[in-house]
């Protein structure tokens, strides 16, 4: 999934949108919320109170977050199974039985309690009135540890599982969490499952496109190096303004094409890139079982890109590059036509601090996040790669322009993270660590086991979070054994003390 072009990546694998003002409640069960399967209910939709800074004693101020429970496969004397949500709302598709995704088959094979919670500041999970950037300060992933902490101790004494061994799951950000729950609340959490959990912060990850080059090629060697030569004549010609008009027919774009600065022309460039950047990173995943709008139709694929960049009928490279995007604004993205605001446009949308803004769903509240403790600034600062035209300079001035935090403070966030986390050095026990060698995202993930208790699963041929979701007859080979290995550690750690 990914937001506007301005927005640096979306790693969230669990997230649809949805709106609540239910408050806190004792009582578990509400009859609209509740998933029904065979009579019983499959899911309840909870609250537990937070604290709004949990490294301040003298701040009193607390708020609500939201969190869904299922008892299904619960079984007297099982683990709790904690399911981390991430840049955006809570998906109850996670949390459903047929297809079940891989947690929850897991779970019914260990007889686990299964819980989710939402992130601070995503879905309905809102600390604060509004998205200010004074408010925001509240939110990161220090935060969002500490919430988890206290929900698993609130939740444990509540329903006497304080000597129940806790397992955290979590798909890219959360992924990172589950890993970060582990690493510093070893006491609450027994073991974590960290599928494509991005660990290394860094400003300039150029190793993004990089793996965007090799899983092109590895479908066709010619197929990244069309690629490049489609970009390189679109940057070429995106420099005249009497070619406009041309581009804003080749590509269908909602209007015409007007660039104004240099950002503009980085806007658009990234934009039309994140087609392809978007299909490799999620290329022939399972998520149509989450029943999303914009993924009804996930037949586009690597196989599709380099299709269509090798169809010498369609003209030149340049052409062929159109064609896909067109071919991907209308099947995969529904959309009729190419969404085409200038940077300055959207630069207002992500002022916008109300949570019904055009970013308030998680687009504000992540590029807050990247500037202040990740960077993941997907830049074309490499040669090894197919695009050009949006580089650091870029992303950083984002930054400055959105929420008014300098070079030097991004640089100094993205330094503490490391420092704070141990970047690929984490030292910890009973993590597992899955990759996909597709998933751009590996090139900040643990893709070699560090240690016995530290396993890393590397996943020739699958993308992003592929091991998260529900299984099918098509899976690769090494794919169903990835499952299946976790399903064994799972199996060992919760037999050790």
């Amino acid at each position: 999934m990914a937001f506007q072009a301005l927005i640096v990546f979306t790693l969230a694998c669990l997230c649809v949108p949805c709106y609540s003002n239910r408050k806190f409640i004792e009582i578990d069960t509400f009859s609209n919320d509740v998933q029904k399967g065979n009579g019983k209910p499959v899911f309840q939709e909870q609250w537990i109170t937070q604290k709004l800074d949990h490294f301040n004693g003298a701040d009193s101020r607390v708020w609500n977050q939201k969190f869904l429970v299922t008892e299904t496969y619960y079984r007297a004397g099982g683990p709790v199974f904690l399911m981390i949500g991430g840049e955006g709302p809570i998906n109850a598709g996670w949390m459903a039985m047929n297809p079940g995704s891989a947690w929850l088959t897991y779970a019914k094979k260990l007889g686990a309690l299964c819980l989710m919670v939402e992130h601070r500041f995503y879905g309905d999970s809102r600390p604060t009135v509004d998205l200010s950037t004074e408010n925001l300060r509240f939110l990161s992933s220090q935060q969002a540890l500490a919430d988890l902490a206290h929900f698993r101790t609130v939740i444990a004494k509540q329903r006497g599982l304080t000597n129940s061994k806790w397992v955290a799951f979590g798909g890219s950000y959360p992924g990172a969490l589950a890993a970060w729950s582990r690493l510093k609340y070893p006491h609450l959490i027994h073991a974590a499952v960290a599928s494509s959990a991005p660990l290394h912060a860094t400003v300039n990850f150029s190793e993004y496109l990089e793996v965007v080059w090799r899983a092109l090629a590895a479908e066709n060697p010619e197929c990244p190096l069309l690629v490049k030569k489609a970009f390189d004549t679109l940057q070429e010609r995106i420099k005249d303004p009497n070619n406009y008009d041309n581009i804003t027919k080749d590509f269908n774009l909602c209007s015409k094409l007007q660039i104004q600065s240099e950002k503009d022309r980085a806007y658009i460039l990234d934009a039309l890139a994140d087609n392809i950047m978007n299909t490799v990173q999620y290329n022939n995943d399972n998520r149509e079982f989450e029943v999303r709008e914009h993924v009804l139709d996930t037949n586009c694929t690597i196989k599709t890109v380099c299709g269509v960049m090798s169809d010498a009928s369609l003209g030149d490279p340049y052409y062929r590059f159109a064609a896909f995007v067109r071919l991907r604004t209308i099947t995969h993205l529904l959309k009729p036509c190419v969404k085409d605001l200038t940077y300055n446009a959207n630069l207002q949308d992500l002022r916008n601090t109300s949570y019904s803004g055009p970013h308030g769903g998680g687009g504000r509240q992540w590029t807050y996040q990247t500037c202040t403790e990740f960077g993941y600034f997907q830049t074309t600062d490499s040669p090894n790669q197919p695009f050009g035209g949006f580089g650091l300079q870029y992303h950083v001035e984002q930054c400055q322009d959105i929420f008014n935090i300098s070079a030097k403070t991004l640089y100094a966030g993205i330094d503490q993270t490391n420092e704070n986390y141990g970047s690929y050095n984490i030292r910890a026990t009973r993590i597992v660590f899955p990759n996909g060698s597709i998933d751009p995202w590996h090139a900040l993930g643990i893709t070699s086991s560090i240690s016995d208790d530290l396993p890393a699963i590397f996943i020739k041929g699958t993308a992003h979070c592929a091991n998260m979701y529900p299984a099918r007859a098509e899976d690769l080979p090494q794919l169903t054994l990835a499952r299946e290995h976790v399903f064994q550690l799972l199996q060992k750690w919760l037999k050790e003390k």
